[in-house]
C-alpha cells in the first residue's frame, strides 16, 4: 500500500505549500524531509516519577519510537499525566484519581486529534491511566496499540504494597512494631513497575489485552525485562500492519470482546475497579455495555487464580509460568471465549492462542477448570432496598458469602479509618461510608486504607464495609462499593442511621437495609442535599458531570 494512503490525517497537516509553517515546525523536533511522507506514529507516555508505577516509561515510549521508525512510521512521543493511587490514598487527593481517567482520555484525544497522527501507541503503567488511554484511543478510533508498563517485583518476605497498608492496622492493633513497620515501608518497593498482585493496574492491563487492544503477553511482562523491551520494539511493526489494513479500536473493541475481558477478569480474581472501567470503556466505543452483564457472564466462569490479594501469589509468579495466555487458551477450548474476535495482531484471538502451550505440571497458582477456587463469578452485583441501581462486591468465598451486622455510619474515609484503628470499630458492624461517590466526594475514591486496617487489625471475617466510593484492586474482605443512587443524588444509603440492621447476601446478590419502605421514605423526605464540596476547577466539573457508578462514572453520558 501506498504510503499516503496510511496519512489519512497527517498529510492534512504536512503536506503542500500552505503547511510550510507546521513542516518548518516539525523540523525543529527532528523531521527530515523523508519523514513528512511517513505515516505519524502519536506515542503516549504516561512516564513521571511520581510514582514507581510510571518512572520507567520513559524509557519504553523510547523503545516504541525505535520500532516504529524501523517499521516505516514516524514516531512522535508525547506525555499525558498520570497519578498515584498508592501515594494519594486515604487522602483528598485521592479524589483526583477517578478525575485523571477522564482528563487523560481527554489528552490523547487532544494531542492526536490536533496532530494528525495517523495510529497510536499508548504505555500506561498504573490503575487509571490504562482505562483513560483506551478512552482516548477509542473517540479517535485511528489503528492503535495499547502497551503495559509491566509488574514490579516483589518485595523482601513476598511483600508489596498492599503489606504496608496492612501493616498499618497490624500497628494499632499492636501486632507490629515501630521497626517492623518502618522496615516494610522501605523495602516493599523495591523499584519500578505497577503494584504486585491481581491488583487494578493488573486485572486492567490483563482485560485489555483479553480484549485483543495488547500484544499477547503485554499484560504479563516484568517492567524492568528483555521480554518488555521486545513488546515495545513489537509495537512499531504491530502498527504498521494496522494502519495498512485499516484495522482501528472498533473492529476490536467489540460487544464479543468486552465478554472476553470480563471472563477473564472474572478467572483471575480482578478488581471491582475493572467493572467501572469496562463499562465507561464500552461507552466511549460505542458498545452497550451493563451492570448486569457481569452477573449473566459470571454465572458460567469460574475464579481460577490464586493471586492477592485474597491469594498467595504475585504477579511476578503468574509471569514465569507463561502470564495469562495458557489460562485464556484454557478458557477458549472450554468454549468460554470467543476466538473469532479480531486482534492487534491483525489476527483472531484464536489465531494469536494456538500454539501456547499449557502451564506447566505442577503449578498451583492458575487452578483448572475442574477444581476452582470459586465455581462462579467473585464480582457480585448486589442490588435490594440500600443499593436500587446496583452495588458491586469481590466475594471469593473466603470472607464468605453473607454478611448482618448493624451500621456504623461514616461520613467520610478519613473518619471511617480513625474508627477503625481507635477502637471504635467492633465485630460484628457493618461501616457504611458516604458521600464518596464520583459527585458526593467528588472523584470516588478507593477504601483501601480502611479496609487494609480491617485486615491488619485481625478483623476481615468479623466487619463488613459498604460505601458509594469504590476499592483498591488490593482491597479485600467482605466489602460493597459502587452503591448507587449515591448518597449524594439521594440514595438511601444517605439516610442510613448507626444501629440500623443491614443484610448483605452474596449468592442471592441481595443487600438490605432492614427498615421498613415507610421508614424510608420519611427518612428521605426529611434528607437535604449538602452543599458541593468544590465550586471551582477540575473536581467541580467532573461533580457537575460524572454519571452514575453503575454507568460507568463517564463525563460525557448525557451530552
Amino acid at each position: 500500500m501506498d504510503n499516503n494512503d496510511l496519512r489519512k490525517n497527517s498529510s492534512i497537516v504536512v503536506d503542500g505549500v500552505e503547511q510550510a509553517p507546521s513542516r518548518s515546525m516539525l523540523r525543529a523536533v527532528g523531521f527530515e524531509d523523508s519523514d513528512f511522507k511517513k505515516p505519524q506514529i502519536g506515542i503516549a507516555s504516561t512516564w513521571s516519577m511520581v510514582t514507581p508505577c510510571n518512572m520507567h516509561i520513559n524509557k519504553l515510549a523510547e523503545d516504541v519510537n525505535k520500532g516504529a521508525d524501523e517499521a516505516g512510521g514516524k514516531g512522535i512521543i508525547y506525555n499525558v499525566l498520570t497519578i498515584s493511587d498508592g501515594i494519594s490514598m486515604g487522602t483528598e487527593g485521592m479524589k483526583y484519581s477517578l478525575v485523571s481517567r477522564e482528563v487523560i482520555a481527554d489528552s490523547v484525544e487532544t494531542v492526536s486529534g490536533c496532530m494528525g497522527h495517523d495510529g497510536i501507541i499508548t504505555i500506561g503503567g498504573c490503575d487509571k491511566n490504562m482505562p483513560g488511554l483506551l478512552m482516548g484511543i477509542a473517540r479517535l478510533n485511528r489503528p492503535s496499540i495499547f502497551i503495559y508498563g509491566g509488574t514490579i517485583q516483589p518485595g523482601p518476605n513476598h511483600t508489596n504494597i498492599i503489606s504496608v497498608f496492612e501493616a498499618v492496622g497490624g500497628h494499632a492493633a499492636g501486632t507490629v512494631s515501630d521497626l517492623e513497620l518502618k522496615n516494610i515501608e522501605e523495602t516493599a518497593i523495591p523499584g519500578p513497575g505497577s503494584c504486585g498482585g491481581m491488583y487494578t493496574a493488573n486485572t486492567m492491563a490483563s482485560a485489555i489485552e483479553a480484549m485483543g487492544m495488547s500484544l499477547p503477553n503485554s499484560s504479563a511482562q516484568d517492567a524492568i525485562s528483555q521480554e518488555k523491551v521486545e513488546d515495545c520494539l513489537n509495537a512499531g511493526e504491530a502498527i504498521m500492519y494496522l494502519l495498512e489494513h485499516d484495522i482501528k479500536p472498533s473492529d476490536i473493541m467489540t460487544r464479543a470482546a468486552f465478554e472476553n475481558a470480563i471472563k477473564v477478569t472474572i478467572a483471575l480474581g480482578g478488581s471491582t475497579n475493572a467493572v467501572l472501567h469496562l463499562l465507561a470503556m464500552a461507552h466511549t466505543i460505542g458498545v452497550n455495555l451493563e451492570l448486569d452483564d457481569f452477573t449473566r457472564l459470571g454465572k458460567n466462569v469460574p475464579m481460577l487464580a490464586d493471586l492477592k490479594p485474597s491469594g498467595r501469589y504475585l504477579m511476578s509468579e503468574l509471569i514465569k509460568i507463561g502470564g495469562i495466555q495458557p489460562l485464556m487458551k484454557t478458557m477458549l477450548d472450554a468454549g468460554m471465549l470467543d476466538g473469532s474476535c479480531m486482534t492487534v495482531t491483525g489476527k483472531t484471538l484464536s489465531a494469536n492462542l494456538e500454539n501456547v502451550a499449557p502451564y506447566p505440571e505442577g503449578q498451583d497458582i492458575i487452578r483448572p477448570l475442574n477444581n476452582p477456587i470459586k465455581k462462579d463469578s467473585h464480582l457480585r452485583v448486589l442490588r435490594g432496598n440500600l443499593a436500587p441501581e446496583g452495588s458491586v462486591a469481590k466475594i471469593t468465598g473466603k470472607e464468605g458469602l453473607a454478611f448482618s451486622g448493624n451500621a456504623r455510619v461514616f461520613e467520610s474515609e478519613e473518619d471511617c479509618l480513625k474508627g477503625i484503628l481507635n477502637g471504635t470499630v467492633v465485630k460484628g458492624d457493618v461501616l457504611v461510608i458516604r458521600y464518596e461517590g464520583p459527585r458526593g466526594a467528588p472523584g470516588m475514591r478507593e477504601m483501601l486504607s480502611p479496609t487494609s486496617a480491617i485486615m491488619g487489625k485481625g478483623l476481615g471475617e468479623d466487619i463488613a464495609l459498604i460505601t458509594d466510593g469504590r476499592f483498591s484492586g488490593g482491597s479485600h474482605g467482605f466489602v460493597v462499593g459502587h452503591v448507587t443512587p449515591e448518597a449524594v443524588e439521594g440514595g438511601p444509603i444517605a439516610i442510613v442511621k448507626t444501629g440500623d440492621r443491614i443484610s448483605i447476601d452474596a449468592e442471592a446478590n441481595v443487600i438490605t437495609l432492614e427498615i421498613s419502605d415507610k421508614e424510608i421514605s420519611s427518612r428521605l423526605a426529611k434528607w437535604k442535599k449538602p452543599a458541593p464540596r468544590y465550586t471551582r476547577g477540575v473536581l467541580a466539573k467532573f461533580a457537575a458531570s460524572a454519571a452514575s457508578a453503575s454507568e460507568g462514572a463517564v463525563t460525557d453520558k448525557y451530552l
